[in-house]
């Protein structure tokens, strides 16, 4: 059952594929803050999926992040997210991320419960449209 306060931790060790010169965010060979946020939104994610069906899934919608210190290749990252509010398909998380020496990034994060087959098959109909 969704409630608030549900919160999921996500673990990833910084690989070169996770840097800025090769995420193409940056120059520098640190996290890339578009690989923290994917971090993020995949705590948000795991943190709701046992809770709804098996039917649905979960799509971000908004995220709202700020990257607050460098992490370099090599270290361990965790990013947490804890669910903060329901209003009906609309989820939202606080989000967080950290290194061994702490914070490195916070926010807030929106996603929305979708029907899987609904919403491919919507994606799908709108890409044959372009």
């Amino acid at each position: 059952m969704l409630q608030n306060g549900l919160t999921h931790t996500c673990t990833r060790i910084v690989e070169e594929h996770h840097l800025a010169a090769h995420v193409g965010s940056g120059d520098l060979h640190v996290l890339s803050t578009p690989s923290m946020i994917a971090l993020m939104e995949e705590a948000a994610m795991h943190c709701v999926a046992p809770h709804i069906e098996d039917s649905q899934t979960t799509v971000g919608g908004h995220i709202a992040v700020s990257h607050l210190k460098p992490t370099t290749h090599g270290r361990t990252i965790t990013a947490t997210a804890t669910l903060i509010k329901i209003e009906g398909r609309k989820l939202q998380f606080s989000i967080s991320a950290s290194d061994e020496e702490g914070l490195i990034g916070e926010g807030e994060h929106t996603r929305f419960i979708v029907d899987r087959e609904k919403f491919m098959a919507r994606a799908l109909v709108s890409e044959r449209q372009h």
